[in-house]
């Protein structure tokens, strides 16, 4: 495969209303069949209306600014000093949703389309019907790496080609199955095209030529890149994650049940926590009298190195600097157990002892 990756100059300023097929066609009567588009988000939103009217500095325009920014955000995932981290209602996680105040006038700031993947197929379907041109067409963005420094364009909708090459049950030259190797493809010809369009030298266009044989139709778009809630194993920052455990714990009822606690539904909880906790750590379930019963008996048995007493089992020797770690161990447990229905009681440390509290059901 050869790729040559090429500039589409001379399409100037863009404002709402304006033909971006037309504006593109122009700048490019080269094109060709099986080219990928990669078109800068910025030309969309403009050409599509999404911007916003602000006053051009001060507080005032720190405050619209804020407020233009909780409309176009579904979640927080993490704030430090002025930067925020949030997930847009499409679903993508970026600095400030996306919104930007450079290549445009003082006075407004672009936000991201409504629907990128719309925008593409709307784009690529002006382009065949009105120009027979049969394109790809991806509608890029920057954004930054989680554990990374410095930015690069990824793909926010893309119409004509499939956002991801699925490698899975492929065989490699050495005869290993692929189980797991899914390729963004979209975002690396996003990131190819951003190498010649650059944030100042405006050229909001790319052409990547080679890539395709040809074009194909995928409904599913762009969305196809967003990480399922339930596989987001990062879905908020170190601070925000602690903050909200800690709300959570504090607000678990306080006191054991009317009842036995159903061991089963102890074992689930335990489970559920048991690749978190502190390494060594270990959780058994004994019956409330022997809890009560036992504890002191318990305590006075315990090694010097011990963390403490987990619902009521004997204690699990492990090294000290886990024992920091155990009263959030503890509360990871409570809450566990309270989504199972089961009641609990944090009670403090036995005097004369180094562990740090003991959950009692």
């Amino acid at each position: 495969m050869r790729l040559e990756i090429l500039p589409v100059p001379g399409i100037g300023h863009v404002s709402e209303g304006d033909d971006l097929a037309a504006l593109i066609a122009g700048a490019a009567p080269w094109l060709r069949d099986g080219d990928v588009l990669v078109v800068t988000s910025k030309i969309v939103s403009k050409a599509e209306g999404r911007l916003v009217d602000v006053p051009a500095d001060g507080p005032e325009r720190l405050a619209e600014r804020d407020r233009v920014l909780a409309a176009e955000t579904a979640r927080v995932v993490a704030t430090r000093g002025a930067t925020r981290i949030v997930q847009t209602h499409h679903g993508f996680v970026m600095a400030s949703a996306g919104i930007d105040a450079s290549n445009v006038d003082k006075t407004r700031l672009v936000l991201l389309p409504v629907d990128p993947d719309a925008s593409a197929r709307a784009l690529r379907a002006a382009l065949r019907d009105r120009y027979d041109l049969d394109v790809a067409v991806i509608v890029s963005d920057t954004m930054g790496r989680p554990w990374r420094n410095g930015l690069t364009d990824v793909a926010l909708g893309v119409a004509g080609m499939p956002a991801i090459r699925d490698h899975r049950g492929e065989v490699d030259p050495y005869g290993n199955e692929l189980h797991l190797t899914q390729m963004a493809v979209v975002d690396e010809l996003a990131g190819a095209g951003e190498l010649i369009k650059g944030k100042c030298d405006q050229v909001p266009v790319a052409v990547v030529r080679g890539y395709l044989d040809a074009t194909r139709d995928d409904d599913e778009g762009a969305r196809t890149l967003v990480r399922d809630a339930s596989l987001d194993l990062f879905s908020l920052g170190t601070a925000e994650a602690r903050a909200a455990g800690l709300h959570e714990a504090a607000t678990l009822a306080d006191g054991v049940g009317p009842t036995p606690a159903d061991p089963t539904a102890v074992a689930r909880a335990i489970a559920a926590v048991a690749g978190v906790v502190a390494p060594g750590t270990v959780f058994t379930h004994v019956t409330d009298e022997e809890v009560r019963a036992g504890l002191a008996a318990t305590v006075a048995d315990w090694p010097a190195a011990a963390t403490g007493l987990v619902l009521g089992a004997a204690p699990t020797p492990v090294g000290r600097a886990d024992l920091v770690r155990f009263g959030a161990d503890l509360q990871r447990l409570r809450t566990a157990l309270a989504a199972e229905g089961v009641d609990s009681t944090l009670l403090p440390p036995p005097a004369g002892t180094t562990a740090s509290a003991t959950l009692a059901l």
